[in-house]
Protein backbone atom coordinates (compact mmCIF):
# COMPACT_ATOMS: atom_id res chain seq x y z
CA UNK A 1 0.00 0.00 0.00
CA UNK A 2 1.54 3.43 -0.99
CA UNK A 3 2.41 5.62 1.58
CA UNK A 4 0.10 9.12 2.43
CA UNK A 5 1.59 12.19 1.52
CA UNK A 6 2.88 14.42 4.48
CA UNK A 7 3.60 17.01 1.87
CA UNK A 8 0.20 19.34 2.17
CA UNK A 9 -1.08 20.50 -0.93
CA UNK A 10 -0.85 23.72 -0.93
CA UNK A 11 -3.64 24.63 -4.27
CA UNK A 12 -5.88 22.94 -1.69
CA UNK A 13 -4.98 25.11 0.99
CA UNK A 14 -5.31 28.53 -1.30
CA UNK A 15 -8.78 27.00 -2.23
CA UNK A 16 -9.68 26.88 1.17
CA UNK A 17 -8.34 29.91 2.38
CA UNK A 18 -10.15 32.08 -0.34
CA UNK A 19 -13.29 30.10 0.94
CA UNK A 20 -12.58 30.95 4.66
CA UNK A 21 -12.37 34.77 3.35
CA UNK A 22 -15.49 34.86 1.24
CA UNK A 23 -17.82 33.65 3.64
CA UNK A 24 -15.91 35.83 6.29
CA UNK A 25 -14.76 33.65 8.45
CA UNK A 26 -11.53 35.89 9.52
CA UNK A 27 -10.51 32.36 12.16
CA UNK A 28 -10.62 30.29 9.76
CA UNK A 29 -8.60 32.60 7.48
CA UNK A 30 -6.28 33.25 10.19
CA UNK A 31 -5.28 29.95 11.20
CA UNK A 32 -3.91 29.56 7.29
CA UNK A 33 -1.20 32.37 8.45
CA UNK A 34 2.25 31.87 10.53
CA UNK A 35 2.30 33.61 13.50
CA UNK A 36 5.18 35.81 12.07
CA UNK A 37 3.54 36.18 8.62
CA UNK A 38 4.09 39.39 6.41
CA UNK A 39 1.57 40.24 3.93
CA UNK A 40 2.81 42.93 1.35
CA UNK A 41 0.00 45.33 0.15
CA UNK A 42 2.49 48.36 -0.67
CA UNK A 43 1.99 47.97 -4.57
CA UNK A 44 -1.81 47.70 -4.32
CA UNK A 45 -3.50 49.39 -1.00
CA UNK A 46 0.41 50.30 0.27
CA UNK A 47 0.89 49.20 3.28
CA UNK A 48 2.40 45.92 4.45
CA UNK A 49 1.29 44.02 7.77
CA UNK A 50 3.14 41.99 9.67
CA UNK A 51 1.46 39.41 12.51
CA UNK A 52 -1.59 37.38 12.81
CA UNK A 53 -2.83 40.61 15.10
CA UNK A 54 -2.12 43.12 11.82
CA UNK A 55 -3.27 40.95 9.57
CA UNK A 56 -6.57 40.25 11.04
CA UNK A 57 -6.82 43.95 10.98
CA UNK A 58 -6.55 44.10 7.56
CA UNK A 59 -8.94 41.03 6.56
CA UNK A 60 -11.71 43.25 9.24
CA UNK A 61 -11.26 46.35 7.78
CA UNK A 62 -11.75 45.25 4.51
CA UNK A 63 -14.14 42.65 4.78
CA UNK A 64 -15.79 45.98 7.01
CA UNK A 65 -15.83 47.88 3.91
CA UNK A 66 -18.45 45.70 2.30
CA UNK A 67 -21.73 45.00 2.51
CA UNK A 68 -20.68 41.90 0.54
CA UNK A 69 -17.55 40.74 -0.78
CA UNK A 70 -15.97 37.73 -2.35
CA UNK A 71 -12.55 36.51 -3.19
CA UNK A 72 -12.07 33.52 -6.25
CA UNK A 73 -8.75 31.84 -6.65
CA UNK A 74 -8.99 31.69 -10.46
CA UNK A 75 -5.61 30.38 -11.01
CA UNK A 76 -3.53 28.96 -8.22
CA UNK A 77 -0.43 27.50 -9.46
CA UNK A 78 2.32 25.84 -6.89
CA UNK A 79 5.47 26.58 -9.16
CA UNK A 80 7.66 24.18 -6.27
CA UNK A 81 9.18 25.11 -3.48
CA UNK A 82 6.55 26.49 -1.02
CA UNK A 83 5.54 29.51 -3.67
CA UNK A 84 2.46 29.69 -5.04
CA UNK A 85 0.95 32.14 -7.83
CA UNK A 86 -2.88 32.81 -7.59
CA UNK A 87 -4.48 34.95 -10.27
CA UNK A 88 -7.41 36.22 -7.61
CA UNK A 89 -11.01 37.69 -8.76
CA UNK A 90 -12.43 39.83 -6.15
CA UNK A 91 -15.84 41.46 -6.72
CA UNK A 92 -17.72 43.60 -3.80
CA UNK A 93 -21.06 45.83 -3.03
CA UNK A 94 -19.26 48.23 -0.98
CA UNK A 95 -20.83 49.95 2.23
CA UNK A 96 -23.42 52.35 1.48
CA UNK A 97 -23.47 51.78 -2.53
CA UNK A 98 -25.92 49.92 -4.92
CA UNK A 99 -23.58 48.61 -7.02
CA UNK A 100 -20.49 46.43 -7.55
CA UNK A 101 -16.78 46.72 -7.77
CA UNK A 102 -14.21 44.27 -9.07
CA UNK A 103 -11.01 43.73 -9.29
CA UNK A 104 -8.28 41.33 -10.41
CA UNK A 105 -4.58 40.76 -9.14
CA UNK A 106 -1.60 38.62 -8.53
CA UNK A 107 -1.13 37.05 -5.62
CA UNK A 108 2.14 35.57 -5.02
CA UNK A 109 2.20 33.48 -1.53
CA UNK A 110 5.16 31.67 -0.08
CA UNK A 111 4.01 28.79 2.59
CA UNK A 112 6.03 26.89 4.78
CA UNK A 113 5.53 23.69 6.77
CA UNK A 114 1.73 24.32 5.84
CA UNK A 115 1.33 27.80 6.95
CA UNK A 116 1.44 31.30 4.79
CA UNK A 117 4.72 33.51 5.44
CA UNK A 118 4.45 35.58 2.70
CA UNK A 119 1.71 37.10 1.17
CA UNK A 120 2.15 39.96 -1.93
CA UNK A 121 -0.38 41.50 -4.03
CA UNK A 122 0.28 42.71 -7.41
CA UNK A 123 -2.36 44.87 -9.17
CA UNK A 124 -4.20 43.26 -11.99
CA UNK A 125 -1.69 45.87 -14.62
CA UNK A 126 1.50 43.63 -13.45
CA UNK A 127 -0.05 40.20 -13.18
CA UNK A 128 2.50 38.91 -15.63
CA UNK A 129 5.39 40.50 -13.47
CA UNK A 130 3.85 38.71 -10.21
CA UNK A 131 3.86 35.40 -12.06
CA UNK A 132 7.47 36.00 -13.27
CA UNK A 133 8.56 37.02 -9.46
CA UNK A 134 6.75 34.11 -8.49
CA UNK A 135 8.46 32.22 -10.79
CA UNK A 136 11.50 33.24 -9.78
CA UNK A 137 11.26 32.93 -5.91
CA UNK A 138 10.40 29.58 -6.60
CA UNK A 139 13.66 28.65 -8.25
CA UNK A 140 15.45 30.72 -5.10
CA UNK A 141 13.88 28.64 -2.44
CA UNK A 142 15.12 25.52 -4.55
Amino acid sequence: MPEKSTTPDLVELVRSAFAAASRGDVDALMAFYAPDAVTDGTRTIGGTWRGRAAIRGLAEDWRGAYQEVAWVAEEPVHLGNGVVFTVVSQKGRPVGVGGYVQQREGWVSVWVDGLIASLTYYPEADVDEARADAERLAAERG
